[in-house]
């Protein structure tokens, strides 16, 4: 399983690194990745779609016709619907997901941006959100990338995630560190 599961990990991020390089040259980078989102955007709303990727009884045939379908649908480059079509022809579409992630992740790298992940117990505004980006982006002088979620589990607070730096100011986090001290005792 572990073999497996390295050989898909090296594969997407080849497949990913391939479909980067090619709209890159071809100017059609900015494209790619907006098409790119669409269909993980599909893949996460629709889930006959995400049975069709995952199920490995899928005839090649089925997929390429549903494919060309979303693709005219959406209006894709036809770098892109190569690309999947390729995917689907040398059987790597069950990484279809993995694939585009780690393609979006490379756009997002090659542009400077750093990832992060935050969360508050406190449903936040897009206007409190876009403020703490730009904090973000000014203390680690680099654009910030931010991955929101609202967690209600958290009681009060909010944890941040900027690489290996992390800040957890949540009640639920103080309150795990009161059970483990009394524990102790």
């Amino acid at each position: 399983m572990r073999k497996n599961k390295e050989f898909s990990s090296t594969s997407s991020s080849r497949y990913s690194l391939a479909l980067y390089e090619l709209a890159h040259e071809t100017n059609l980078l900015i494209k790619i990745e907006e098409q790119s989102l669409k269909i993980l955007k599909l893949i996460h709303s629709s889930i006959d779609f995400s049975n069709l990727i995952k199920n490995p009884t899928s005839m090649q045939q089925e997929l390429l016709n549903v494919i060309n379908k979303i693709a005219e649908q959406y209006k894709f480059e036809s770098l892109l619907k190569n690309f999947l079509n390729l995917l689907i022809n040398k059987k790597r579409f069950f990484y279809l997901e993995q694939i585009l992630k780690k393609f979006i992740e490379i756009c997002s790298q090659k542009r400077g941006e750093l990832k992060a992940e935050f969360r508050s117990a406190k449903n936040l505004s897009s206007e409190e959100i876009a403020k703490i980006t730009n904090d973000l982006s000014k203390n680690f002088k680099s654009k910030i990338k931010l991955n929101y979620k609202h967690d209600k589990s958290l009681i009060g607070g909010l944890i941040v995630q900027v690489g290996s730096i992390m800040v957890d100011t949540s009640i639920k986090n103080k309150l795990q560190q009161i059970q483990n001290k009394m524990m102790e005792i």
